[in-house]
């Protein structure tokens, strides 16, 4: 019984013993309820160092130096307003990337390569296609196609080699394919967007893309087959001047030609330096990594979007005239032949160079057409 006392008044003496009083607890600065907190009775405060030889770590007992205000500072402009000004107007600075446009954060250049490519070559390109659309319509309503005058004579000349049709359509294929995606890439904002949607716009875009990325490569060579199998006979001759002059017969009488006219050396001509210069300024959009600065890269996309708009607005007025526009004419790229009293009235001068190649077993001309078209046949020398 006694032990059981003890046991029990042992803890209880001990947290008296053990808890300290309310007076000391604020004498020695800890929080008690309702009191503040005061430092440690041992804390050690530092004296004023002003005017003393005590000295706080890093420091040296000089003033600070004042902040250096740029000499084009007036009034309460700061210092972000005068770096900002260099930089929106593409002031390099200094960096440790290797790079020429590295240091430079914003190139004031693109945003008026953007407004020239959305509001000049789209607005300018768009009236070009518009126009000649329009031409080619009032023409063929008011003119209607142009008929060969003397009838079919049932005999045909070799016009064109099958290498020469081969090359023909292969750049004929590519700039359908070419123009077609190029254009939605262009104006497809403008005119697709509203009518597909985001979500239908997205996905035609995207096939556009990849279509003249994968097929873009491939106009060169097309465009250098045409050089080497076309340029025979597309050298500027006297005649030409007066065809010109002329307007192919549609002023005045009728206007002499060669094999080729010449409206068609000057498309000839333009598919040569547009084709190249098109080509050219692909590869630089389609590889950057091999040019400079991004500047060269607005300026190929530029000359790009230019020359590709010049380039489709003639080839659909080539295109018409091959086609629905004159009868006779297609069939030179077709077959390789063409009738005589075709020959006569569009190409008299080369008519009377070869109408003795003339024949009426049109498969047999279609097959010499294919071998050496109208060069070395029967004898006769163009």
């Amino acid at each position: 019984m006694a032990l059981a006392v003890v046991l029990a008044s042992a803890p209880a003496a001990h947290a008296q013993q053990t808890l300290p009083d309310p007076d000391q607890i604020k004498s020695q600065g800890m929080a008690t309820p309702g009191g503040s907190v005061r430092p440690p009775a041992n804390a050690v405060n530092l004296p004023d160092t002003s005017g003393s030889s005590v000295r706080r770590p890093g420091e040296t007992g000089r003033p600070a130096p004042a902040m250096t205000v740029p000499g084009n500072a007036v009034g309460n402009e700061s210092v972000t307003e005068s770096l900002w000004d260099r930089v929106r107007h593409g002031q390099r600075g200094a960096v440790v990337v290797p790079g020429a446009e590295q240091g430079v954060l914003i190139q004031s250049a693109g945003e008026e390569w953007r407004l020239i490519r959305n509001d000049q070559v789209v607005h300018y390109g768009g009236m070009l296609l518009l126009a000649v659309l329009t031409a080619i319509v009032l023409f063929y309503l008011i003119r209607g196609r142009i008929k060969i005058e003397g009838g079919r004579s049932g005999l045909v000349i070799p016009r064109f080699t099958l290498a020469q049709r081969i090359a023909h359509w292969f750049a004929a294929t590519l700039f359908v394919l070419l123009a077609l995606s190029g254009l939605i890439i262009l104006f497809g904002k403008s005119v697709l967007l509203p009518v597909l949607g985001p979500t239908g716009f997205a996905v035609v875009a995207s096939a556009s893309m990849q279509g003249h990325n994968l097929f873009g490569p491939l106009f060169l060579p097309a465009v250098l087959a045409i050089l080497v199998l076309f340029i025979k006979g597309n050298a500027p001759r006297a005649v030409d001047v007066s065809w010109l002059f002329k307007a192919g017969g549609l002023f005045g009488s009728h206007a002499s030609a060669g094999k080729y006219n010449a409206g068609q050396k000057l498309w000839f001509l333009m598919t040569i330096i547009l084709g190249v210069a098109i080509s050219v300024s692909g590869f630089v959009l389609l590889f950057p990594d091999f040019i400079a600065e991004r500047s060269q890269a607005q300026l190929a996309n530029l000359a790009h979007g230019i020359a590709a708009v010049i380039f489709i607005a003639v080839g659909i007025g080539h295109a018409y005239i091959g086609s629905l526009g004159m009868e006779g004419a297609f069939e030179a790229m077709s077959t390789g032949t063409v009738d005589t009293n075709w020959a006569k009235e569009h190409h008299d001068i080369w008519y009377a160079e070869h109408k003795g190649q003339a024949m009426a077993d049109t498969g047999r001309a279609e097959v010499e057409a294919g071998a050496a078209g109208d060069g070395v046949m029967h004898g006769v020398r163009p």
